[in-house]
């Protein structure tokens, strides 16, 4: 399976995550179903979480959309990044 992982650094937690929560439609359209979200201890404004994807294209294509660019902005996203992980628990060469 494939994975990204986020991280966002964010103004308010609770203003960005109803922005985020908006965009769920947006998401599963492009193959992207969240599957954990954390929070920092020290910062609750530290914001991590985990989408399983349908397609490493469909979740490439979600990010670079400049439309997420400005959903980012007006959720209070300060800085971020994304990893693409592949789940490798069930290989049987581990």
């Amino acid at each position: 399976m494939e994975y990204m992982l986020c991280r966002n650094r964010v103004l308010d937690f609770s203003a960005w995550k109803v922005i985020f929560d908006s965009h769920r439609d947006a998401q599963e359209r492009a193959g992207l179903h969240l599957r954990k979200m954390w929070t920092s201890i020290t910062d609750p404004n530290n914001v991590f979480f985990l989408f399983q994807l349908d397609g490493l294209e469909g979740a490439q294509n979600f990010i670079s959309d400049p439309k997420a660019a400005k959903a980012g902005e007006a959720s209070g996203v300060l800085d971020g990044e994304y990893h693409f992980l592949q789940d490798l628990t069930l290989a049987s060469d581990l």
